[in-house]
């Protein structure tokens, strides 16, 4: 969590003027409109994020309206398939719900001689669901991984394998707990792994999922279930359980204020790569959608699929890699 919290510290640090109310966020008023350019067209790629399948979907909606002619194939089977689409010149854009592995960055530089340049689009509370009639107040990140995980490298003193465990009572306290997460080429798998699991082992019982609505579905029918996703996938079938990162901690449910200041423990950034070699310009499809992405619309689509905008100064950080 280390880099997550130094980056946490980062945002809070440079955001100004972003609402930090859920209900009534709003994007950095300093964010400009897109403006629309001559000679945009042609086809491209998207390979990557389950995650950000619907936000890359809603960013070329947005950016259609300016460029009708421009076509983008979004395909959503996990992030650890963006870095070989991106080598191999198969997608343009490889949107990923986590940062690239060093091990990705060395392949890619060992086809190019430069790394992959990474965007940082939004913000995102990786969220821990359970059924809505779910009654549990919070949990421990070590108790999420004494749920989930079989090393429990988190230290928590027994294996937890019914509610009652974790302080239902009831019905509930001898009913097993049922867990659904991702597959193995999703990178909200890798970031749980690491973040919430202590870099430990899934438990062979946890039933993966091809996609995070597939998770939210699962837990929605599932009473006793447990899940987790984007906090984006979010549907009034369940609720988030505030998380807190040990005992005696705050306890929260992810909110902006939350990410940015490193009280929740699950935030990160959801990112895009793109290949851009230095000294060159990018083509100019490829910049404009990323433009799009870092403007005043594509930062209100961010809020509007659920997840949480960056802030001006990251907004000029990200620009500047596109020049």
């Amino acid at each position: 969590m280390g880099r997550w919290m130094m980056g946490a510290v980062m945002v809070l640090s440079l955001l100004c003027s972003t609402t930090t109310d859920a209900q009534t966020m709003q994007v950095d008023s300093r964010l400009k409109p897109y403006k629309k350019v001559s000679g945009i067209s042609g086809s491209a790629s998207s390979i990557g994020s389950d995650t950000m399948n619907n936000m890359m979907a809603l960013w070329l909606e947005g950016f259609r309206k300016y460029y009708p002619n421009v076509k983008i194939q979004i395909e959503g089977k996990g992030s650890s398939t963006a870095p070989p689409a991106l080598i191999a010149g198969t997608a343009q854009f490889g949107p990923m719900s986590r940062a690239m592995k060093s091990s990705e960055v060395d392949k890619f530089e060992a086809q190019f001689q430069y790394p992959p340049t990474e965007l940082r689009t939004s913000l995102d509370a990786l969220a821990v669901f359970v059924h809505r009639d779910n009654p549990i107040g919070g949990l421990t990140l070590p108790q999420v991984d004494a749920i989930f995980s079989k090393t429990r490298k988190g230290n928590a003193p027994a294996d937890i394998t019914t509610w009652g465990q974790v302080g239902l009572t009831a019905d509930w306290t001898d009913s097993p707990i049922s867990m659904y997460g991702r597959n193995s080429a999703s990178g909200t798998y890798g970031f749980f792994k690491s973040n919430a699991l202590y870099k430990g082992d899934y438990k062979d019982e946890v039933k993966e999922q091809p996609g995070s609505a597939s998770v939210v579905q699962g837990v929605t029918e599932d009473i006793y279930a447990i899940g987790y996703s984007g906090i984006g996938y979010k549907t009034s079938g369940v609720r988030v359980v505030p998380l807190a990162l040990e005992e005696g901690e705050p306890y929260s449910s992810g909110d902006l204020s939350d990410v940015v200041d490193g009280v929740y423990p699950l935030g990160r950034f959801l990112y895009v790569y793109v290949n851009k070699a230095p000294g060159k310009p990018m083509g100019p499809m490829v910049r404009e959608f990323c433009r799009f992405i870092f403007s005043k619309e594509g930062q209100e689509i961010v809020i509007k699929d659920g997840y949480m905008p960056v802030p001006y100064e990251v907004v000029s950080e990200e620009l500047k890699k596109l020049e």
